[in-house]
């Protein structure tokens, strides 16, 4: 009897044993995987067998916290060790999401019939997702700062995708409290253009649709490379003028942001581009002219739409070359049925088509068939 005791305890024994292994194996797995992230800062994707873990790391400008969730797949094990962050099951079936930046990576992967709400619908320009909201599909869901708790949980998407300006984020834990799935999105805070476009790779781990994401991400890639190699063989560099006047202020894009690096991309000389920061400089009209009365072009003249407008707005934008000259150029012209900016929403995710744009009006020799898809030139 006490044979049969000892050789049960030893078996259990090692039975115990060879648990501990595959446990330990399954951990070092989990903290040996690769980051799937080239150039975004904010974001982290690590596949594993049966799920993956994607991190937020950057969800507002100078966050000190970050986000962890889980992403499980059908009959997908989760290791104990990961069971203390949010758990979603993938692929959604139902999403609402709350930047109109989102709407072109769900089109991308063919995935936009699952979009079911969005705030205030009108600021999308997709015609694509417009058919779906005008024969009610994508209802909305209140406005970003104050979303709809009550309409969002007899919806139950399977997930909300959101935002934070900061880590005061009440609406979102009361859906949270309310058993919603929310998850923060950072790929505003990106400042390089192709780090903010390869976040479609974090809507590619939502739907398990990851190959297709960097199979889209890396053509992105490819065309933007061969573009920015095309414009580094030019041997002058046109001076450029951004922004307008917001009441006493001018607002031009600081010198380290996402607008000027695709200037400089570009080979143009941005005559803020030695500024520091990411963010918009505020600078006194006269400085302004002083510094950028003979500049080649004007990009992005806030949201005019015609040269009238701008100087029925501010007669002492006259002063400036570029005016004179007609070479003032904006983004604003390209507007969705509701009046949503088309650059707003695809640029994020196409830097290769604003990339171009731009070439084709500092350099238009080196790209002589392209037609300008977000700017437009002010007559």
């Amino acid at each position: 009897m006490k044979s049969v005791q000892n050789t049960a305890f030893y078996f259990l024994a090692f039975l115990l044993f060879i648990q501990c292994k595959e446990n330990s194996k399954k951990e070092k797995t989990i903290a040996t995987s690769e980051n799937e992230i080239q150039y975004a800062k904010g974001l982290e994707i690590y596949k594993h067998q049966g799920f993956t873990i994607l991190k937020i790391t950057n969800p507002w400008p100078e966050a000190k916290e970050n986000f962890t969730y889980i992403l499980q797949e059908k009959n997908g094990l989760i290791p104990d060790s990961l069971k203390q962050f949010p758990l979603i099951q993938i692929p959604l079936k139902s999403i609402v999401v709350t930047s109109t930046t989102h709407i072109p990576a769900l089109e991308l992967l063919g995935v936009e019939n699952t979009l079911v709400g969005f705030p205030d619908t009108n600021y999308i320009s997709s015609e694509k997702t417009r058919k779906r909201i005008d024969v009610g599909k994508v209802r909305e869901v209140g406005i970003n700062e104050n979303l709809n708790t009550e309409v969002l949980i007899e919806m139950n998407p399977d997930l909300i995708v959101s935002f934070g300006l900061n880590n005061s984020n009440p609406t979102l834990d009361n859906l949270q409290k309310s058993g919603l799935k929310v998850m923060l999105n950072g790929d505003w805070t990106e400042q390089s253009p192709l780090g903010k476009a390869e976040w479609i790779k974090f809507f590619g781990a939502l739907y398990g649709l990851d190959s297709k994401a960097n199979t889209i991400f890396s053509n992105i890639v490819k065309e933007y490379n061969s573009t920015l190699a095309l414009a580094q063989k030019v041997t002058q560099k046109p001076t450029v003028l951004c922004g307008a006047m917001y009441q006493d202020q001018w607002y031009v894009p600081q010198g380290e942001s996402w607008a000027a690096l695709f200037l400089k991309d570009a080979q143009s000389q941005y005559l803020w581009a030695d500024t520091k920061g990411n963010g918009s400089l505020s600078v006194p009209f006269e400085a302004v002219l002083e510094k950028t009365q003979n500049a080649d072009f004007w990009i992005a003249p806030g949201d005019f739409s015609s040269l009238k407008q701008m100087s029925e707005s501010n007669p002492h934008y006259n002063q400036f070359a570029s005016f004179k000259n007609k070479k003032v150029y904006s983004y604003a012209i390209n507007k969705g049925a509701k009046g949503g900016i088309v650059y707003f929403e695809w640029s994020p995710t196409r830097p290769d088509w604003v990339l171009k744009d731009l070439i084709k009006i500092l350099h238009p020799e080196l790209l002589p068939n392209h037609k300008l898809y977000f700017f437009q030139k002010l007559e």
